[in-house]
């Protein structure tokens, strides 16, 4: 039975192992393990590729909402307001800093609806945090418009969306600060945890930095409370070699996305179509189907690997009971928590995986 993996972290591996192996070795030499040159390089690195003044990196995507929000000051009786599709993460990082989350419905794109953003806001609205949900970017111009007019800040979940494009304006540039997951499954990649904030913003970019070691301003003196999320220089040397290769990881999951559209388009199933003012970069190639379990059964059958993200809407969790939501609050996100599924788009597969995807994918309709 030929078999195609959700992901293929092994094959990346072998395509960089050389590479990837002098690089650490370095760094296991030098023994700059923590705060090494290769952070702050990379910093550089990721502030030029996306255009902006400041990078801070950081031990994790999550860390990197966290303390952008307790640098802008967001926690006791403040609420932001952020999509309930998302990875709990977002949601999460809310509570952690002390605030409220609330929830706005979404789109057929599955990212966060502006008209219900508008809807959502009250005199404790501090921010609007919108998620780039599969690597398409939320309708910027219509939030930050919102986010103008009420004085809120926009913190931009990028963690799926790194290199995505909407009217021109790169993911995580276009709010207040764009923070950035670098899991191993993502585009971006590193071989653990990792993450970052961009920013033109100094003072940000500053306090965020503080936050990260401990508020230490130098070994000696402590400015404010922080917290432990620095990123280790082994994860900077493997990500500064991935973002060399990010633009042809992009393209090939693109390629592999119209492959797909291309193969499915007379299935019925709803697919993750886009228009010009779109750059997506395929974080997950998602369709929707009213029998996307029974497919899912299928596809796993015949060695095909496959996700959900997410089958349970956040606001529908145990953990968030106190939030005060129930079923039929988020109509749009809980009918598409009902009908996702995402197909395999990683940039080791071959026009034969594909095609062998999609073929198994019209057998099943045809049954």
């Amino acid at each position: 039975m030929t078999k195609v993996p959700y992901i293929d972290l092994p094959a990346q591996f072998a395509a960089d192992r050389d590479g990837i192996m002098e690089d650490v070795e370095a760094v296991l030499r030098r023994g700059d393990f923590i705060g090494g040159g290769a952070v702050d390089t990379l910093e550089k690195e990721l502030a030029t590729y996306h255009g902006v003044r400041y990078a801070v990196a950081l031990n994790s995507g999550t860390d990197a909402l966290l303390l952008s929000m307790q640098a802008l000051g967001i926690g006791a009786n403040d609420e932001v307001i952020t999509p309930p599709n998302s990875f709990v993460a977002s949601t999460a990082a809310v509570v952690r800093a002390g605030a409220t989350p609330v929830f706005a419905d979404v789109l057929d794109d599955q990212n966060i609806d502006p008209d219900r953003i508008e809807a959502a806001i009250t005199p404790k609205t501090k921010a609007i945090m919108p998620v780039h949900l599969t690597g398409r970017m939320a309708r910027m111009d219509r939030i930050n418009d919102i986010a103008r007019r009420h004085g809120l800040f926009v913190i931009e979940d990028a963690a799926q969306a790194i290199g995505s494009r909407h009217n021109g304006r790169l993911s995580g540039t276009c709010g207040t600060v764009g923070c950035f997951s670098a899991h191993p499954l993502k585009n971006l990649n590193a071989a653990g945890d990792a993450g970052f904030v961009v920013t033109d913003d100094e003072e940000i970019a500053a306090k965020i930095k503080l936050l990260r070691n401990h508020g230490l301003a130098d070994r000696n003196t402590i400015t404010c409370f922080g917290t432990v999320s620095r990123m280790d220089t082994l994860q900077a040397v493997v990500l500064r070699r991935r973002l060399q290769q990010l633009p042809e990881v992009i393209a090939k999951r693109q390629e592999n996305a119209q492959h797909y559209l291309a193969l499915l388009g007379e299935t019925g199933l709803t697919l993750p179509e886009t228009d010009n003012s779109e750059f997506h970069t395929y974080h997950t190639f998602v369709i929707q189907t009213d029998r996307r379990d029974a497919l899912q059964t299928h596809l796993n059958a015949h060695g095909i690997g496959t996700a959900i993200h997410y089958p349970i809407p956040i606001h529908l969790q145990p953990a968030a009971e106190g939030l005060g939501y129930g079923r039929g609050a988020m109509p749009v996100t809980e009918a598409q928590a009902e009908r996702i599924l995402s197909l395999p788009i990683h940039q080791f597969l071959t026009a034969f995986d594909i095609e062998y995807v999609a073929e198994n994918v019209r057998a099943f309709y045809q049954s």
